[in-house]
């Protein structure tokens, strides 16, 4: 039987755990079945219980880093591997904020020297 992604992401931790136990001791037993000389219809089904790991093991991960990822939302510092990943030149370009700062001096003569915008009568 196969494991589907959606009824897995409603399942608690331990659940998971409990679950992705008993689909290794499964896969195990196939495996030994494998190597004794078992029918073909457990060979084939090596393949769909090795997916199922996958996906629960999958789905473990993503809610982890879901949880993660809220704990760390309003926080100063977010752990390498929870950053949005960009490129190298996009993490060290300036923010707008720091973009748009200005120096004293520019301030002054932003205020003194205005921008002059004249009317063209016709």
């Amino acid at each position: 039987m196969q494991v589907k992604a959606h009824t897995l992401r409603g399942k608690k931790k331990e659940d998971l755990r409990k679950q992705l136990d008993e689909l290794k001791t499964e896969l195990s037993q196939l495996r030994v079945a494998k190597v004794t000389g078992g029918a073909a219809s457990k060979l084939s089904k090596i393949k769909l219980v090795r997916k199922s790991v996958a996906r629960v093991l999958t789905v473990i991960s993503q809610t982890q880093r879901e949880n993660l990822k809220k704990y760390y939302r309003k926080k100063k510092y977010i752990p390498i591997d929870l950053r949005a990943k960009k490129t190298r030149a996009m993490r060290r370009a300036l923010t707008k904020n720091e973009a748009a700062l200005k120096t004293k001096k520019q301030q002054k003569k932003i205020t003194h020297f205005s921008l002059r915008k004249y009317a063209v009568k016709e």
